[in-house]
């Protein structure tokens, strides 16, 4: 391409102005030229803050705008489908913030309208808590430095909804997140993308303590999405895999925890175990009756933050996307609701 590739924002959240913006912006050839926010004054402010020439009204605008090549959705979970179906369908590139979408539903109305435009490239914000250690941890799983593996256990836990007097958070508002519950979606990424394969089934089990939080305008809103969860799922046998038959996967998310609060992955096989400690960025690994030894990760392994120079790659030179592309997305929203249905279900198995 010899002219800049045009972008513009639809959802100025947090993330969104400390790092997609400035991402893209430090790309050469690439220009912010327009922001829509939930107010045009709100919209106004981060044009100001963040030196974008021009406001807009409304999505659709950014959307209709013919001197517009892509765009990047800010908003949350419940305008990513409608926002992105209708992007792909104006002829744009879409980079959607995570989670993919309010339910499983809309996840495979987005991947079927990006396969109808395959000229266009469909992203959505990765998760980006491993990224350092995912390639180290790939090829411990793959060269079988663990054996067979047998356990997979995912944990995030703190005080965010232990008190009833905390307003309502978009991650507690089911109009706004849909079925993701908490931080299950952006954690079973990761094991996704370590195993490539869904569990057979899943049981889960949640409590709601606050059944309402006042939003920010002041009224009380009914909280539908768990506080904490536990998830208990198995998976199958399937050839090349180092997952034994009957391999459990473990997961505890919750927001009521008022001792200190976790955020790990840990990988138990036959012969060693990995310990990712998300708290202090640090990887471990243990070999059967031996001490736990931290890992030093080589330079070259390491990975970091690059989705807005992924995304312009991506359009610039057609490669492929991987991190994250609309196909996994659906995988991880079939897992989510998988989740949801058994919880409401008296924790009964479902299958993923």
């Amino acid at each position: 391409m010899n002219r800049p590739i045009r972008l513009g924002v639809i959802g100025a959240g947090g993330n969104t102005r400390a790092k997609h913006i400035p991402g893209f912006q430090a790309i050469d050839g690439v220009e912010v030229v327009a922001v829509a926010n939930r107010t045009r004054e709100s919209a106004q402010r981060v044009a100001t803050e963040l030196r974008i020439p021009r406001v807009a009204a409304s999505a659709q605008e950014i959307i209709n705008a013919t001197d517009i090549d892509a765009v990047c959705i800010g908003t949350w979970p419940n305008l990513h489908a409608e926002l992105s179906i209708t992007a792909l369908r104006a002829g744009k590139h879409v980079l959607t913030e995570a989670r993919m979408a309010g339910d499983l539903a809309e996840a495979q109305a987005m991947l079927a309208e990006s396969q109808k435009h395959p000229q266009l490239v469909a992203q959505i914000v990765p998760s980006p808590l491993s990224l350092a250690f995912d390639a180290t941890v790939m090829d411990l799983i793959a060269s079988e430095a663990l054996g067979e593996v047998r356990e997979v256990f995912l944990a995030h836990t703190n005080a965010a909804a232990a008190s009833a007097a905390t307003p309502m958070n978009f991650r507690f508002d089911h109009e706004l997140s849909g079925k993701n519950t908490m931080f299950l979606g952006i954690f079973y990424e990761i094991a996704l993308r370590w195993f490539g394969r869904q569990p057979e089934w899943v049981q889960a089990d949640a409590s709601i303590f606050t059944p309402e939080r006042r939003d920010e305008t002041g009224r009380m809103k009914p909280v539908k999405v768990p506080e904490t969860l536990t998830v208990l799922g198995r998976y199958a046998a399937s050839p090349g895999s180092t997952l034994a038959d009957g391999a459990r996967l473990r997961a505890h998310f919750s927001g009521v925890e008022t001792s200190a609060p976790r955020s790990e992955i840990r990988i138990n096989g036959s012969k060693a175990g990995v310990r990712v400690d998300l708290v202090r960025g640090e990887l471990w690994f243990a070999e059967l009756g031996a001490p736990e030894k931290l890992v030093t990760i080589a330079p070259e392994k390491r990975g970091a933050w690059r989705v807005e120079a992924d995304f312009i790659d991506s359009i610039r030179d057609k490669k492929p996307v991987t991190l994250t592309n609309f196909a996994t997305g659906v995988e991880y929203m079939r897992f989510s609701e998988a989740v949801w249905a058994s919880w409401n279900n008296a924790g009964g198995q479902i299958r993923v």
